[in-house]
């Protein structure tokens, strides 16, 4: 043990979170072979996969969001799927449907056969782009990791992640997710566009000759051993107490809101925000080699727990706040406060 930080993890765990940290920054370094910048966003995504919890990525096109996705599900040894949505898809697309087949015997049988959700990461790319009834396929399987196609219940296998992608700069044609589907994203990931250097970079290593290949760094079966250790990590009472009084000053109608927020947001975050802020936390400090949660944790998966839950008001959008703006500045005073 190192500390009394330590003092609420077994000496195995200890060890494991070391283990993990290390894998974490091998994880940087591979995935730095092919993607110039876009560090957080690694950091963010990697969190997502041990916290089982899923992603909304947000960017112009060309910000290399599937070589990321598809770049991290090869260093993982996981299998990699990525939908591609459109206004004409159907939900069995996703999901598969039964089709009629002959056997060897001359009868005929229903067989199902298996869509592109079944996979450990899935690119939803352009989630908006489809209609809500094709989006809706989706929700079962982010929350129940199963699907159900004609009364028929199919697991999907672990670990599971999902990772959509929207567009923010082309509306047209697109059907925007609805909140109780927003809310099943664990974290909204901006990208935003590379500095100087890293274009440069990306012009030198984009043009040449092909992309290397990744290392495998872990296996499905320690990653799901990983995602059961983050969630032993100890978390002090006034975390929790923390984490609960973040999320209830984003409400309007509640008491604990700053009289500046009242006339901007129409809807606060939900109790899915405050797990998802110990969730977010917990993996965090497990990948950085901590043993136990501190409040630098919180604030910092704060804005990308946030910002997707927070639904502005006219008043807010014609003077060009929005909802990233508004979760700045109440973790900037949560910060001073804390």
């Amino acid at each position: 043990m190192n500390g009394p930080q330590a003092a609420q993890l077994s000496s195995d765990d200890v060890q494991r979170i070391d283990a993990l940290r290390d894998a974490h920054a091998r994880l940087r370094a591979e995935l730095a072979r092919v993607i110039v910048g876009q560090t957080e966003v690694i950091d963010r995504l990697a969190i997502c996969l041990f916290a089982r919890g899923h992603a909304l990525l947000m960017g112009v096109p060309g910000l290399a969001k599937t070589l990321l996705v598809s770049k991290l599900a090869e260093t993982m040894s996981l299998k990699f799927s990525r939908i591609q949505f459109t206004p004409d898809l159907m939900p069995m697309d996703i999901t598969g449907t039964d089709i009629l087949q002959e056997t060897d015997e001359g009868r005929r049988v229903f067989q199902f056969v298996h869509g592109p959700i079944f996979a450990n990461i899935i690119l939803a790319d352009e989630i908006n782009r489809a209609p809500p009834k094709t989006q809706a396929a989706m929700l079962e399987a982010m929350q129940e990791h199963k699907v159900t196609v004609l009364g028929n219940t199919y697991t999907l296998d672990e670990p599971f992640l999902v990772l959509a992608t929207q567009n923010p700069i082309e509306q047209e044609g697109t059907y925007p997710l609805p909140e109780a589907q927003l809310d099943r994203f664990m974290f909204l990931i901006e990208l935003g566009y590379p500095n100087e250097e890293e274009e440069v970079k990306i012009a030198r290593t984009t043009t040449g000759e092909t992309l290397p290949s990744l290392s495998p760094l872990l296996h499905a079966e320690e990653i799901l051993a990983l995602q059961h250790l983050v969630r032993r990590v100890p978390v002090p009472d006034h975390i929790y107490q923390f984490a609960a009084k973040l999320v209830r000053r984003t409400r309007p109608s509640g008491d604990t809101a700053p009289d500046w927020l009242k006339p901007l947001v129409s809807w606060g975050a939900g109790p899915r925000a405050v797990q998802y802020l110990i969730l977010g936390a917990k993996t965090r400090a497990a990948l950085h080699g901590q043993y136990m949660v501190r409040l630098e944790d919180v604030l910092e998966v704060a804005a990308p727990v946030l910002t997707h839950r927070l639904i502005t008001t006219f008043a807010a959008q014609s003077e060009g706040i929005d909802a990233k703006a508004i979760v700045q500045r109440l973790v900037k005073e949560s910060r001073e406060d804390g």
